[in-house]
């Protein structure tokens, strides 16, 4: 545990800066290419013996898909991240049955071509998606996505599980393609050909049915906006967005878009709550209900990495390229942009229910509807402010100061003519002296890596993200094998089934992976949890225990073994009190689960 108290010293000095919130059936996909670009690679620190290893999505399982080779498409001249309000007692929209207009071609190239396309031919009559599947009895499923999150309740390892949504997100293009070759880099279009297939996630009647049963605030959880003739306007009123209001301003022509979804549906909350383990970054979402004929946001770009997936109805989106380097992977979401500042849009194309769409920020984008049917859909955002340079602005002033605690060359005084040579009005300047203070610099500032707390600031940004992360939602077999399936109640006017207990025969694991980080702070250790957050945003403080010295190694034993179970008696503590103490307090918490349920005493 030498690196967590080392951490906890260095930290003392300084504290690296929150992140901001951000928030297989067939198909076809079409990949857009950005431009050749070299993208550095994070390694793991081998020094950091507390971190849990996070499972990345395993290839595509399925052998006997073909692939065909897609050329990029290139046409004409797509939306904003935001929450809304209430509606008026006007008929629900509902999606009009109208002739689909032909979809753009995609040319067969030689293979070796960035996009491609992939048909729901060529993967043979499998009706489920790829990958590995539960066994058990056939049941019948109204959607894909129904079906997917039945097979997430039989996995048991939360990793696996959300690298199976994410691999079903993205089917049938193979997760680890998209993120070596288009993540960060490309935009993607995904056809599915299934209109089924996101049944479940969220509809018009679950909006409609929130507004009038839930306390859904204009501004806080909705927002009304339009965007007429290249001039974007937000028309919320005050106060509560029932349903007469709210559906009074759809009529009138304006989109409506609920920020934090998932903080009012148990679906849309499971989906997010999966995923952001596969991101290890926060994951959040907007909904968007546009009227028929109309645009809602201007074009602009954002500063999150968007998955648009298209729930109801039709819609016309365009996409663009970052207009100039400065421009590519932003830290800041982009003011709004009229027409006449955007080039030609690398994607132009109309996503029907089942399609997928995805965009990197920086990537400017417009959508509207057309063909009086309206259009729903939902942006799952992630990856707001979790860069390379982000880490560094953390790392750099604590290794600083390190540095000039620790190492005498920082302290020497600067050279007493530095002024005579260096600064703007001598850049030109051929004096060896000023040559001599510029490589003084460079050797100073690569010592700094010796002095950098990497895992210190790795540890911060972790309880940062422990923070920014939804509760986890518990599979059955979870509920069962935790605290909440113990069958303690009220009866006939007394608690029965009281008095469960752990032994040091029991065998343990944590409640899933990623819902835990052990910090130093201050000299001592705490770890931080997310079985107490919200569903909104931040609306609690961030929660943690205090672990003690002689539990310490016990605690990173059991961070580090998921999924493997370890028996409460093998838990390297220095007394079987601390290792039953340990062991009880993380289970009452909630952040434990049993290999068999507890016999009562």
């Amino acid at each position: 545990m030498d690196e967590l108290w080392s951490s906890a010293a260095l930290l003392r000095r300084g504290r690296g800066r929150r992140r901001r919130q951000p928030q297989a059936l067939g198909g076809s996909v079409l990949a857009l290419p950005l431009r050749p670009r070299k993208i550095r690679r994070h390694r793991k620190s081998a020094a950091s013996r507390v971190a849990a290893p996070r499972a990345r999505a395993p290839p595509s399982e399925d052998p006997d898909s073909k692939v065909e080779s897609a050329a990029a498409e290139r046409e004409g001249p797509a939306e904003r991240r935001e929450a809304g309000p209430r509606p008026v007692p006007v008929p629900v929209p509902v999606p009009m049955p109208v002739p689909v207009p032909p979809r753009a071609a995609l040319a067969s190239v030689p293979r070796g071509v960035e996009g491609r396309a992939f048909r729901p031919r060529d993967l043979g009559t499998s009706a489920s998606p790829p990958g590995p599947h539960v066994d058990g009895p056939e049941r019948p499923w109204d959607s894909p996505l129904q079906q997917v999150l039945a097979e997430l309740d039989g996995i048991p390892s939360s990793r696996r599980r959300a690298a199976r949504l994410f691999e079903w997100l993205l089917a049938p293009l193979p997760p680890d393609h998209f993120y070596r070759r288009l993540w960060e880099r490309e935009a993607v279009l995904v056809r599915r050909e299934d209109r089924s297939y996101y049944k479940g996630l969220f509809s018009t009647s679950d909006l409609d049915s929130m507004l009038r049963h839930e306390d859904v605030q204009f501004g806080q959880h909705l927002d009304a906006a339009r965007y007429v003739d290249g001039r974007r306007e937000t028309l919320n009123p005050p106060g509560r967005a029932l349903p007469a209001a709210a559906w009074s301003l759809y009529r009138a022509g304006c989109s409506l878009r609920l920020l934090c979804p998932q903080a009012f549906s148990p679906t849309v909350w499971q989906f997010l709550a999966v995923l952001q383990e596969q991101f290890g970054s926060m994951a959040g979402s907007n909904v968007y209900l546009t009227p028929p004929n109309s645009q809602g946001f201007a074009p602009h770009y954002d500063d999150i990495e968007a998955f648009v997936l298209q729930l109801e109805g039709r819609k016309l989106w365009r996409v663009y390229r970052p207009r100039d380097p400065s421009e590519e992977l932003p830290l800041t979401s982009s003011p709004n942009f009229s027409q006449e500042d955007l080039g030609e849009p690398i994607l132009q194309t109309v996503l029907e229910p089942g399609d997928l769409l995805y965009f990197p920020r920086g990537f400017i984008h417009q959508a509207e509807c057309q063909d009086g049917v309206h259009s729903l859909h939902l942006t799952l955002s992630t990856y707001q402010r979790n860069t390379w340079g982000d880490f560094l602005e953390a790392v750099l002033p604590l290794a600083v100061q390190a540095a000039v605690e620790e190492n005498v060359e920082f302290r020497r005084g600067l050279p007493r003519d530095f002024m005579d040579y260096m600064g703007a009005q001598h850049s030109d300047s051929k004096d060896p002296r000023r040559m001599a203070f510029m490589e003084k610099v460079r050797v100073l500032v690569a010592r700094l890596g010796h002095f950098a707390p990497v895992d210190a600031v790795a540890d911060q940004r972790a309880k940062d993200f422990i923070h920014d992360s939804l509760p986890p939602v518990l599979t059955e077999r979870e509920r069962a094998l935790s605290v909440h399936g113990l069958p303690v109640r009220w009866e006939a006017g007394q608690p029965v089934n009281v008095g469960a207990e752990l032994t040091t025969e029991t065998e343990v694991h944590m409640l899933q992976d990623g819902i835990a980080r052990l910090v130093g702070e201050g000299g001592r250790l705490f770890l931080y949890y997310t079985v107490e957050n919200s569903r909104v945003y931040h609306l609690e403080e961030p929660k943690c225990l205090e672990i003690y010295p002689q539990q310490a190694d016990a605690m990173e034993l059991l961070l580090c073994s998921y999924p493997e179970f370890v028996r409460v008696g093998d838990l390297p503590c220095d007394s079987v009190q601390d290792q039953l103490s340990l062991a009880t307090m993380l289970f009452d918490k909630g952040l434990l689960l049993t290999k068999t349920p507890l016999v009562l005493n």
